[in-house]
């Protein structure tokens, strides 16, 4: 009997033992859920604060200050750089580019010009911070500049009314102005410039206006080639973009112009020393009217030499 009752003890001794851990199992059991679920919410806490900050100080990696002063003043590229061109939206519907970038009228044109009205919606292209909001009577009229986070800088030209302030925070596709004509302008468009660390990129080498569309979901820098890749960028995706030839001369032609129209039977001339219009007209059988509107010039232009014209 009393040897019954000392089995009977050491059973229910040893089930004591061995649940012990199997409580502690439960135990774990039943937190790490709720650790998980704790964690998962530290992530998206930290994620959004990480957001919240970029959103204020974006591309603080590429710039070394922030000012409503300038609205773009080059420093040191990168040898190399990824844009990240998720999210963009198109800063307009219209397709139509009137302008490439590149060498315009004896001077740099540092965006691309898109054809649209005055009060259609302009757009922000990416998300981020709006730095200057301003009007420049002899330049860009009334215009916008945003930081984004992804290291580029747009800027939006000529608008006839700028919709958003210094330092607000917008979303990619979110209406900042209208469309105008103000500034420097012959006609109601739109001038948009990217920019990285103050320095112009060819709008066209990220994005597609005519498709309405991006080259892919990054842009990969790459500061020795980024000039000749604009002239290709244009004919892809300029004014009239598809079909300038291979040989030398026509690549040379297109580095010297690429604001042209790259359609297979354009034809071009080199300005020489002491040409005029009337002689360049006569010489290719054409006419002094039809040499400035295929070339958007005066007829009082001052030709330099080396310039290059569109003949036919």
């Amino acid at each position: 009997m009393k040897f019954r009752k000392l089995k009977t003890i050491a059973i229910l001794a040893f089930m004591s033992i061995s649940a012990i851990p199997m409580m502690g199992q439960d135990i774990l059991a039943r937190q790490a859920p709720i650790d998980k679920k704790m964690k998962a919410v530290d992530s998206v806490a930290l994620n959004r604060l990480i957001q919240a900050e970029q959103m204020e100080t974006p591309a603080a990696d590429l710039y070394e200050d922030w000012n409503n002063i300038y609205a773009h003043r080059a420093t040191e590229l990168p040898d190399t750089f990824s844009i990240d061109l998720r999210g963009f939206c198109m800063p307009t519907t219209n397709r139509v580019v009137t302008s490439n970038f590149g060498r315009r009228w004896g001077r740099q044109h540092k965006g691309i010009d898109v054809k649209v009205y005055i009060g259609d919606t302009i757009r922000a292209a990416f998300d981020g911070k709006v730095r200057m909001v301003r009007y420049e009577a002899k330049g860009y009229g009334k215009y916008v500049v945003i930081r984004h986070g992804n290291g580029l800088e747009t800027i939006y030209g000529h608008m006839s009314k700028q919709l958003v302030d210094e330092n607000q925070i917008v979303k990619a596709g979110e209406p900042i102005g209208l469309g105008g004509n103000t500034g420097r302008s012959t006609g109601s468009h739109l001038h948009f410039e990217t920019r990285l660390c103050g320095v112009a990129l060819n709008p066209a080498l990220m994005f597609d206006f005519r498709n309405q569309d991006v080259i892919g979901d990054n842009y990969m820098f790459y500061r020795n080639r980024y000039e000749s890749e604009s002239v290709v960028a244009n004919r892809l995706r300029g004014v009239g973009g598809g079909g300038i030839g291979d040989n030398e001369e026509d690549i040379e032609l297109a580095i010297a112009a690429p604001e042209a129209t790259y359609a297979k039977d354009v034809k071009f001339h080199k300005v020489a020393a002491g040409e005029t219009l009337s002689s360049i007209a006569k010489k290719r059988g054409t006419t002094v009217d039809a040499l400035c509107k295929l070339n958007r010039i005066g007829k009082r232009i001052r030709l330099m030499p080396g310039q290059i014209l569109k003949y036919n």
